[in-house]
Order: C-alpha cells, then structure tokens, then sequence
C-alpha cells in the first residue's frame, strides 16, 4: 500500500491509498476469522460455526467494515512513518472506490501543525505597553487583599493587551478540519452541560434567542482565536528555547498533598500534558515581563 501524499498551504494533508485485491482479500479473511470467533449462531457453540454460515448470516458488508477499520488503520500508520508526518487533527476517511473482486482507492485527510510567522511580536508588544503604566508581577510587596486583587486584574489586562497584539502580528494559516474539531469539541461540552441542566441543546438556544447556525459561527470564530493563540505560544516557547526538564515536572508533582492524585499524574500522558501546561506558563510570564 504505497500512499500518494498532497500537502496544502494551511497544513491539511491529503493520503491517497490504493490497496491492491490480495490485500484486501487478506483482511477479509482476517476480520471474517474474528467474526466467526465472537459468532453465537443457532446450533452451534460460540465461536465454532463455519465460516460460510457466519458470513451469510452478518453478510459480507459486515465483514468488510470490520476490514476496512485495519486497512484504514495500517494504511495511516504506514503513510505516517514513510513520510514523516506529524498529524493534529483525528483523521478523516473516505472509500474512493470499494468494489469486490478489485483493488480499492482510500482517502484518508488529516493536518499537521500550520506553519507559524510571528512577525516582530516584541518590538510591537513593547510598543503597545509603553504608553501606559501596568503593573508588573514583583515590584510591590505586603499589599492588602484589595490590592492584590487589583493587581490580579491589571496582570489579566496586561495579558489581554499581549494577546491582541500576538495574533495581530502573527500569520496562522489553520487548516479548516482543525477548527471544526475544536468547534465540535465545544459543541459536545454545551451538551453535557445543558444535559445537566435537564435541557436539550434546542431548548437552551431558543432561551438565549439563537439558532445553530447562529452558535455554530461563533463557535468558529473562537476557535479560530483560542487555537492561534496556542500554536502562537507554542512558537514563541520555541523561539526563546524554553524546555521543561523531567526535574521541573517530578517536582511539580512531589509537591501535590493528596497521594491519589499524585499517583494518577506519574503516567507519561499525564506528564507531557503537565510539561505543556507548564511551558506554556513560562511563556505567558516571559510576555508579562516585557
């Protein structure tokens, strides 16, 4: 399975697969050999019917979805290594042509990270906070409750001030797939939560007098904002080389109290995403310092 590999200017990346007959003859064989394993089939014990009757009673679309999640898989998994590919975004599937008795031609679409221009981001940041007197993180000690709650505000609108600024001057081209599944993601927490609420989606939007279309464009448009931002700290954590040793994480974690939390956080995912948060609060407190 020799993949055919388009890349597009906003990251997106288009796998063309064809797999040759004896391939997918070879998964349905495999998947069909599962199938009859889990078969329960009438007058005969689990998994011990023959294969031609379990194929007759699921029917052969049966077998060949089974056959197509590990083509798909192996196909993607191939395509990655063989050319290197950093894939952002789940992929997305489409059977070009899938006929039986001959090869079959698979789309498979996905992106990787968009390339990143931030442009002259501190000369412009420096620029935008220099006509006006914002505290900075340090410089005042012993303050009342009051004060440090003030302080707290001005840091926030410090960073508000950053931001604009940073998605002002740099260029993110997205690829459309990754705002949609950011957009999608922000759609299945408004379900959970309104679910809780004892509503449906309809019923929440009709209560604040939108429609889908309506939440869905906003949705975007957010998106759209929170992901360049990411990619953007992201870039500048790269630029200024800010690497979080394996010391800075264990003793983040060292510190929790409570042991059942600290024994859930010792996983490698959960130590990756604890070096993400944490490099990316560098970042945040290098910007706060300019």
């Amino acid at each position: 399975m020799k993949p055919e590999i388009k890349k597009q200017t906003d990251g997106t990346i288009e796998i063309t697969v064809t797999v040759p007959k004896k391939i997918v003859d070879q998964f349905y064989g495999q998947a069909l050999e599962k199938l009859t394993k889990e078969a329960e089939v009438k007058g005969f014990r689990k998994g011990k019917a023959p294969k031609n009757l379990v194929e007759k009673n699921l029917g052969k679309q049966r077998v060949y979805q089974e056959a197509i999640e590990k083509i798909v898989s192996q196909a993607y998994v191939e395509a990655i290594k063989q050319n290197n590919l950093k894939p952002v975004t789940a992929p997305k599937v489409e059977l070009l042509s899938a006929k039986d008795g001959q090869d079959w031609q698979i789309k498979i679409t996905t992106a990787e990270r968009p390339s990143i221009d931030l442009g002259k981001w501190k000369e412009e940041v420096r620029k935008e906070l220099a006509t006006e007197k914002i505290w900075v993180p340090g410089k005042e000690k012993d303050l009342s409750a009051e004060e440090q709650g003030n302080q707290t505000k001005n840091q926030n609108q410090k960073l508000e001030k950053i931001f604009v600024v940073l998605l002002r001057c740099a260029q993110v081209k997205l690829p459309p797939s990754l705002v949609e599944e950011e957009v999608n993601r922000m759609l299945s927490r408004l379900i959970d939560q309104t679910s809780k609420l004892g509503l449906t989606v309809d019923q929440y939007l009709t209560s604040i007098g939108k429609t889908n279309e309506v939440l869905k464009q906003e949705y975007a448009i957010q998106a759209e904002k929170t992901l360049k931002l990411e990619f953007i700290l992201d870039e500048i954590a790269n630029q200024e080389k800010i690497q979080i040793k394996d010391e800075e994480i264990e003793a983040i974690i060292a510190k929790i109290p409570d042991e059942k939390t600290k024994k859930a956080l010792q996983t490698d995912e959960q130590k990756g995403y604890l070096r993400q948060l944490n490099r990316k609060q560098q970042v945040i407190d290098r910007l706060l310092a300019l």
